[in-house]
């Protein structure tokens, strides 16, 4: 049974990180792989998982592989864990997934950043509010990708349904005064993970999402610990060891201009190294070169010891 609003306000103070979807070498889903993944993070003490999400590489998945991916994570979850799984696009595409998800028996919706060309802020409302009609479900909305007003925030808040949001922008200052204006039944997460998770603590947010603790858990939970007691030195360096493999997630790899073109690469090598499944990624996503690759080994292995010295 799902878990209730309460609870799941409560599981998202926490980490949240993501289930990324093994690809094999003819680009099928690996579903066995898929669960042991997160079966071991939750083991190591995870209690909320994004399932299809942008991390999952939700834009490269039909819409009933995002139902698979996230029922194959439902199914290997203990009940006591929070599963938002990703929808967004078109009204009637995303009611199709809702009703999905709804069977399955997810806990939240995370919904995706507008991938539309053109918005509108009262239009993006309307369809925050058209999803949550359609659901008892919770929403998340993920607010990434647009410059959000302050009254924005604050009125996005307000819709009916919503218990948190994802902000991902990187303005802290923003972050503070959208929590500052709304509603305070709504938990705010760091969607910018542990490089930001100490400046947006500081403004309101309760939870933030995994950057390395997709892979190494262990420091991101230690993370929220010295959050949560405020004890900001050790905060800073945790933070701090988590920057080197976060900043290579943000570069752009061989041939490309793009900023962020390896992240989730970076992210399944690292699910890799840490005796996980990572798998291949689909167009137009793309591997890692070898000299990414060994770059990636040498930023694992200096974050291996830091959590050594760090965390234990």
């Amino acid at each position: 049974m799902p878990l209730s609003s309460t609870e799941v306000r409560e599981s998202l103070r926490g980490v949240a990180t993501g289930v990324l979807t093994p690809f094999d070498a003819d680009q099928g889903i690996e579903y066995g792989k898929l669960a042991e993944n997160v079966e071991s993070l939750s083991d190591s003490g995870v209690g909320v998982f994004l399932a299809a999400a942008n991390i999952s590489e939700y834009h490269t998945l039909s819409v009933d592989e995002r139902i698979a991916v996230t029922e194959a994570a439902v199914d290997a979850l203990p009940s006591s864990a929070c599963v938002l799984a990703g929808v967004g696009g078109n009204l009637t595409e995303a009611h199709e997934l809702v009703e999905a998800y709804d069977r399955i028996g997810v806990d939240a919706l995370m919904v995706m950043p507008p991938d539309f060309t053109y918005i509108h802020e009262q239009g993006l409302l309307r369809y925050y509010e058209k999803l949550a009609a359609n659901t008892e479900t919770p929403l998340v909305p993920y607010v990434r990708g647009f410059e959000p007003s302050v009254s924005y925030l604050d009125d996005l808040t307000r819709v009916d349904g919503l218990v948190g949001i994802k902000y991902a922008i990187p303005d802290a200052v923003k972050l503070g005064a959208g929590v500052e204006a709304g509603a305070d039944d709504v938990v705010w997460v760091d969607g910018l993970a542990e490089p930001h998770a100490p400046s947006f603590w500081v403004e309101g947010a309760e939870g933030f999402s995994a950057g390395v603790s997709n892979f190494r858990p262990e420091i991101g939970l230690a993370l929220f610990d010295a959050l949560t007691e405020e004890d900001w030195e050790r905060a800073r360096a945790l933070k701090n060891a988590c920057l080197p493999y976060q900043n290579f997630r943000t570069e752009t790899g061989q041939n490309n201009e793009i900023p962020d073109a390896i992240s989730v690469p970076a992210v399944k090598k690292g699910l890799e190294l840490a005796g996980l499944h990572g798998g291949n990624v689909r167009d137009p996503i793309r591997s890692l070169s070898a000299e990414d690759e060994a770059r990636a080994e040498e930023l694992y292995a200096q974050l291996d010891d830091d959590i050594d010295r760090l965390v234990g």
